[in-house]
């Protein structure tokens, strides 16, 4: 494949080394890149077993510590309350109804999508917890709606755009675009979700949503990028290079 090919690029994903033969692995894959021209992707890692922490002398109970870095957890914590504040806060919209802020696609921004999925689990469980925000019935639909979709489709939007904004204007832009599209796709789940469970009819229930969504979604996204634009103007260095 390397000899008949020019362009393609040769990736392995993350291979857990101390599965291997280090000397095996290395001479395979200095090879592999040497026929390719240096168009190999290689990432090495330890995945999730406690044999592979014991094979390189790692702690397995401290393997939070070795995969988060210092500034995560922290900021996990700040971002968590920044939202839990800000979903409190609501905006008027079209129609006598209102929105206030997500937040997935900013947690998915500066945490990744792991992390802002805990943060936003952990923000919509104390909304319905502390406040009765969506009850507890529909928690485990919330958390997915809200948290879990938002924070992977913004991360994807984000990776795919980073070859064309990674650093410059055009990425608060794409900030905007992601935040919105996260409002839109959690709106068009709970319709579905409502028509499956009988509540609504989806004729009914998807564009009422949509539409109204719509206008939310333009807040939620100009609150991402105003606040994205200010950390990179105060705090830089707590930004992924793409932002």
């Amino acid at each position: 494949m390397c000899s008949s090919d020019l362009k393609l690029q040769f990736g392995v994903g993350v291979l857990v080394l101390p599965m291997y033969n280090p000397f095996v692995a290395a001479k395979a894959i200095a090879t592999t890149q040497e026929l390719s021209d240096g168009r190999v992707l290689f990432g090495v890692g330890i995945g999730w077993c406690r044999e592979e922490f014991d094979i390189v002398g790692e702690p397995f109970a401290r393997r939070a510590e070795r995969t988060m870095s210092d500034r995560a957890v922290p900021l996990m914590g700040v971002m968590a309350a920044f939202i839990f504040a800000a979903q409190m806060m609501n905006f008027p919209v079209a129609g006598g109804t209102s929105g206030h802020l997500l937040g997935g696609a900013l947690a998915a921004a500066l945490l990744g999508p792991w992390a802002a999925i805990i943060v936003m689990t952990a923000v919509v469980g104390l909304q319905g917890l502390l406040f009765q925000d969506g009850g507890l019935l529909a928690m485990g639909a919330n958390i997915f709606n809200m948290g879990v979709a938002t924070a992977l489709l913004a991360t994807l939007l984000f990776r795919l755009a980073r070859p064309l904004t990674a650093g410059g204007a055009g990425a608060l832009g794409v900030a905007f675009v992601a935040a919105w599209l996260t409002v839109e796709v959690s709106a068009t789940l709970t319709a579905l979700q409502l028509a499956a469970s009988g509540t609504s009819p989806l004729e009914v229930a998807l564009p009422a949503m949509l539409t109204v969504h719509a206008l939310i979604g333009i807040g939620e996204g100009l609150i991402t990028a105003a606040a994205l634009a200010f950390i990179r103007a105060t705090s830089p260095n707590l930004l992924p290079p793409a932002l």
